[in-house]
């Protein structure tokens, strides 16, 4: 080997600081429009002073649905403080119940993947659709504000939905109702113990909130690193869905979040965001090449796989905007 290679070898080693966390956590749930797809891009594009450091001060996350980024820094990194929101309350209620009582979400997935496992296809299909219905009656009155044990179940049934759902989506109508038919998986594994327990590691010493993106302002601060995943703008209007949640995500929304980010900008944060690119459907659609005027666009190859028409799912552009 030559001396200069090496010398960059070396060199290589030394720009960055590798923390052993302890931590081993991913997404607790599949999620439409998860980034664990773009992780490397992601990484690729951190701040440097944090890939040096190899320590996150503050992250700020208000569009966390699945937390693949989340859970790959906190796996990589040393994450002093987070703060974890989305406008879904459902998803939210998810992440504070494996924060307070793991324990608890965990014995109730032991009984529903016995009772679930243990019927035949017909019948499994029945139980499916009775947990369903009783997670759409649930949610009528249902108290989202104040912690209580009535949270574990509730948050164990949509764990279940979404482990045997169709394509494991989690989609609401516009009542709020949970909408997606049975999938035929035959061992799905409902009760996920050891992530589990992973995930409440990861989410000590974090913030989690439910509300509009614009609810984190109050925690975005100068060299905060904030990333932005809003669900993503159609390529066509038959390229999926962005029901998340009941209040959907239209293109004023995109437009108040670009307004947002500018205005974090100014704060100082380190701000990354991803979306879908519109140019993959129209060359000339430069929506978000007007919204982010003046940031660094750049566009990366992923897989799309939710499109009605197998045949259009596949390799497309997407976009990854930043500030620094």
């Amino acid at each position: 080997m030559r001396n200069r290679d090496l010398t960059q070898i070396i060199n290589a080693c030394n720009s960055t600081r590798f923390i052993n966390t302890g931590i081993n956590a991913k997404p607790f749930m599949k999620w439409a429009g998860g980034k664990t797809q773009l992780l490397d891009e992601l990484d690729a594009r951190l701040p440097e002073s944090i890939v040096k450091e190899g320590t996150i001060e503050s992250y700020v996350e208000p569009f966390v649905g699945g937390g693949a980024l989340f859970f790959f820094l906190k796996r990589k990194y040393l994450v002093k403080k987070a703060y974890l929101s989305d406008i879904n309350k459902e998803i939210m209620l998810g992440y504070k119940v494996i924060k307070y009582n793991p324990e608890g979400l965990i014995s109730e997935l032991e009984r529903i993947q016995k009772e679930y496992l243990d019927r035949d296809n017909e019948r499994r299909k029945e139980y499916y659709y009775s947990i369903r219905n009783i997670y759409n009656k649930q949610m009528q009155g249902f108290d989202y504000e104040n912690y209580a044990n009535s949270w574990i179940k509730r948050a164990s049934y949509l764990i279940f939905l979404n482990k045997t759902c169709f394509n494991g989506l989690f989609r609401q109508n516009k009542k709020g109702e949970f909408n997606v038919p049975h999938g035929r998986y035959k061992s799905p594994n409902i009760c996920d113990w050891r992530n589990i327990n992973e995930v409440h590691k990861a989410l000590r010493d974090t913030k989690i909130f439910c509300g509009d993106f614009t609810k984190a302002e109050k925690f975005i601060q100068m060299n905060s690193l904030v990333y932005f995943d809003p669900p993503y703008r159609p390529l066509n209007t038959s390229s999926g869905f962005t029901s998340y949640s009941k209040e959907g995500f239209e293109e004023e929304d995109q437009k108040r979040l670009a307004d947002f980010f500018r205005a974090m900008d100014r704060k100082g944060a380190f701000l990354l965001l991803s979306n879908s690119d519109p140019r993959n459907n129209d060359r000339h659609d430069d929506f978000f090449d007007k919204l982010y005027d003046g940031f660094k666009i750049e566009r990366v190859k992923a897989n799309r796989h939710i499109n009605c028409d197998a045949g259009k799912r596949g390799r497309v552009n997407e976009l990854i905007i930043k500030n620094y």
